[in-house]
């Protein structure tokens, strides 16, 4: 027992020397805790809802209000023209659009139907699907509501419910959930293999102790890095293009927008993912220590924190603050943009703003931490 001790007390004082280790054991579990807790929430909450009235009237009011106060949906504003509803879509201001007809009030005092149509973006299937049943719920309460206020003499027959609903979902009709989880897995996949790839690449100059043989030639930082990274950018890019392709002929994955501005977003997105693999590689000491920063820093908020699986707007609003460091959330914004709406770049300009920025903010801090080994 006294040796037993002995090497548990040696173990603790190694551990207490190796910081490192001791923060991923005491901070890795409550931080799992923290992200999974409040970021794993498969409620459908504060749906962006868009409103076309065309009857202006106290019923037509009535039923909106409904909506809003149901705590599901958040009111963007009321919109008249067809194109501006296009838009709205397409640049994912709006998940849905409540349209009421003209003469709503009218028919519903006559007792005659009415059909209510709302239109879901269909980008994401799992919240589409949600989301047209609660607008189908809504819809029937508020039409109760309306048939107990013209209740019919007793031992007469009810009528039939005076309102219906008229689901339509764009850019993904049959709720494919095929078509919103290929995108993620590409963000997904292209995320990893950039940032693991490069953060290993340099810190194995260091480990195999060539590193010190590299600062004695006469190469500058910047030819060298992107020597270092120029590969596995383009191995990178070429598995994206593969994943895409594969998608397409295996899953019948639309191509409803344009190439150039594919490959545009493709690039820009693993530039910044390998600058984040660079910025690892010159603050991790061994391999280990680096794929395991790499793992933790991509596949983590990849998966959890981008909109990938989970929907951001039913997040905390602390963690949704969090979530606008993540390069993979404006990525598969504007994947699902192209690739299912066939969107120009007008439709998420400030995505792909927010791409270049982490890329160029990542690129800097690498810079700057390799002039310090160099030097």
């Amino acid at each position: 027992m006294r040796k037993t001790l002995a090497v548990a007390s040696k173990e603790l004082r190694q551990i207490l020397r190796d910081r490192r280790s001791l923060l991923i054991l005491l901070f890795v579990p409550a931080f799992f805790l923290l992200l999974y807790g409040y970021a794993l929430n498969f409620d459908i909450r504060n749906v962006r809802l868009a409103v076309q009235d065309q009857d202006r009237s106290t019923k037509s009011r009535e039923l909106v209000s409904s909506f809003v106060n149901s705590g599901y949906f958040s009111l963007v504003g009321y919109v008249d023209s067809p194109k501006e509803l296009d838009r709205l879509v397409d640049e994912g201001r709006v998940r849905a659009i409540l349209s009421i007809p003209s003469g709503f009030e009218r028919d519903l005092s006559l007792r005659q139907p009415v059909t209510v149509q709302v239109i879901i973006d269909g980008d994401n299937a799992n919240t589409a699907s949600t989301v047209s049943g609660y607008a189908r719920n809504l819809i029937n309460a508020y039409s109760g509501a309306q048939m107990e206020l013209a209740r019919p003499a007793p031992g007469s027959r009810l009528p039939a419910p005076v309102i219906s609903i008229e689901p339509r979902i764009w850019y993904n009709p049959q709720l494919r959930s095929t078509l919103f989880l290929v995108p993620g897995l590409i963000a997904y996949i292209s995320m990893i293999t950039a940032v693991v790839s490069t953060a290993l690449s340099v810190v194995r100059e260091k480990e195999r102790g060539t590193m010190e043989q590299v600062r004695m030639a006469p190469l500058s930082p910047f030819p060298y890095i992107l020597g270092k990274t120029l590969p596995y950018l383009v191995i990178s890019f070429v598995s994206a293009i593969l994943v895409i392709l594969s998608a397409m002929l295996l899953f019948d994955l639309p191509m409803r927008g344009s190439w150039l501005l594919l490959c545009f977003a493709i690039g820009l997105f693993l530039v910044g993912a390998q600058a984040q693999g660079l910025l690892i590689s010159t603050i991790a000491e061994s391999q280990q220590v680096a794929f395991q920063v790499a793992l933790l820093s991509s596949l983590l908020p990849t998966m959890i924190l981008s909109g990938f699986i989970f929907p951001i707007t039913s997040m905390p609003t602390v963690v949704q603050w969090i979530t606008h460091i993540v390069p993979a959330r404006y990525f598969l914004v504007a994947l699902r943009a192209i690739v299912l709406k066939g969107a120009g770049i007008t439709a998420f300009w400030p995505d792909m703003m927010a791409l270049a920025i982490f890329a160029s903010v990542a690129i800097g801090l690498a810079s700057l931490r390799l002039r310090r080994e160099w030097a």
